[in-house]
């Protein structure tokens, strides 16, 4: 990718969600005067996508405000953005944990792009434009994308963040928020597919609209994320860590760190957040076989010890547990015969038998796409259809190289067509939060225009 800064000066980013506008912000960085950035998103704001869009206070982020600036190289910006806006605490500092609402994350973004836009309307490097992408066609020169418009955007080349592409609602079951989601008797039992983050949303939400019935919820190891602790991550180096091996061994390495490092009085989760730095590394000196049984077999665990929940979170969740308010079923739904009300039949794990709940509503948590080539994004099935593209081996992202360029069904890697953020997490495993997608652009930037 080298020899190309000098030939690149007009960037298309597909998405205006937070990988989009992150993107946008590394990438006008550059003091280029002769660069032109157009950023496309369909929504009605920047800066939100699935992830931001929440209103409720009770939606927090996941990770303390310390670790959530939009730029690689500046990791106190979101924490000063707070302090100016008189947001935290005048006693705390970037140390103390701060897990701050999701709605002031997305005005943080908000922000960031009209200070990006008000800077560059003198030298026009930066557009906006609110609309649907359909497609993208590389030319003779560059790039086409096609707007739901009729009209259409050329550049050099284009880079995809559209971010998250949430599961299509199964049978029965429907989005919280969406338009299904209407009025219910506060008192009715619902169901939750799903134990991770998005259920603990959906908890959150109801609890905000005064919902006071029993919500079951269900997946097949009824696993709930745990808690963040205030910690110090341990310090490890690539030499300690066993690459390329097959899973079970990976796995029995690391079981074997956690319990020594417990004996010395260290907190698990210093052990994973140890790990973090070579996450992607790990996922890329896996064989496919160890990725492969990774994703079916491994991951709930991994993802509930990796992805936590902020504490007060946690306090009202398992709370909830334990009064009997929340009900986690490690199952899987068998059977749902609609009527006033579903009766969803549930077989529990390990068992042959099958309990049968009647419920007011089914609601579907289980999170995002497990095969990209039935995304709902117009853009990215465009270009699995027409061989431009195509899933990686796991099918959970697009397939890319190290350098995020996208690599077309016959395994040629497109020079015009690139990728951030959680499309490309066959390759990079580890991408779909800020602190990881702020690095990945920031050194996409330097790649493309040094």
């Amino acid at each position: 990718m080298s020899g190309r800064a000098n030939s690149i000066s007009s960037i298309i980013i597909v998405g205006g969600g937070a990988s989009g506008v992150v993107m946008a912000a590394h990438l006008l960085k550059s003091p280029n005067p002769d660069l032109r950035v157009t950023l496309i998103e369909k929504r009605p704001h920047f800066g939100q996508g699935i992830a931001y869009s929440t209103l409720l206070s009770a939606h927090v982020l996941n990770v303390s405000a310390a670790g959530m600036s939009a730029y690689a190289d500046d990791p106190g910006n979101f924490w000063r953005w707070l302090q100016g806006r008189g947001l935290v605490d005048p006693e705390q500092t970037p140390q103390t944990p701060f897990y701050a609402p999701r709605s002031l994350y997305a005005r943080y973004l908000g922000e960031l792009l009209d200070e990006l836009e008000a800077r560059e309307q003198p030298s026009g490097r930066l557009r906006l434009i609110h609309e649907e992408s359909l497609s993208i066609t590389p030319t003779a020169s560059g790039v086409e994308v096609a707007l739901a418009n009729g009209t259409s955007v050329v550049a050099h080349l284009a880079i995809l963040a559209t971010g998250h592409d949430e599961q299509p609602a199964q049978g029965h079951a429907i989005r919280m928020g969406s338009e299904a989601d209407t009025a219910l008797d506060p008192e009715s039992r619902v169901m939750v597919l799903g134990t991770g983050l998005s259920m603990v949303d959906a908890f959150l939400a109801l609890e905000q609209r005064g919902h006071t019935g029993e919500i079951v919820a269900v997946s097949r190891r009824g696993l709930l994320p745990s808690p963040h602790r205030k910690g110090n991550p341990i310090k490890l180096d690539v030499a300690d860590i066993p690459l390329g091996t097959q899973l079970s061994y990976f796995v029995g390495w690391f079981r074997d760190l956690i319990r020594e490092n417990q004996k010395a009085g260290i907190d698990w989760r210093d052990v994973v957040d140890g790990l973090r730095p070579f996450n992607q590394k790990i996922w890329q000196n896996w064989p496919a076989s160890a990725k492969r049984r990774f994703v079916e077999h491994t991951k709930a665990w991994w993802d509930i010890h990796r992805h936590r929940m902020a504490p007060e979170v946690y306090a009202k969740v398992t709370d909830a547990v334990q009064s009997g308010r929340i009900r986690l079923v490690a199952g899987r739904v068998v059977g749902i015969a609609p009527g006033e009300t579903f009766s969803v039949d549930v077989q529990p794990r390990h068992s042959q038998l099958v309990e049968t709940f009647d419920v007011a509503r089914i609601y579907d948590c289980s999170g995002i796409v497990r095969d990209i080539s039935t995304s709902s994004n117009s853009v990215v099935r465009s270009l699995v259809d027409r061989g431009l593209g195509r899933p990686d081996p796991m099918r959970i992202g697009l397939d890319v190289s190290a350098n995020c360029e996208i690599i077309a069904g016959d395994g040629t890697v497109s020079r015009k067509i690139l990728a951030v953020g959680p499309l490309t997490r066959g390759t990079f495993f580890e991408i779909d939060a800020i602190p990881d997608i702020r690095v990945q652009c920031a050194r996409l930037s330097k790649q493309l225009l040094g």
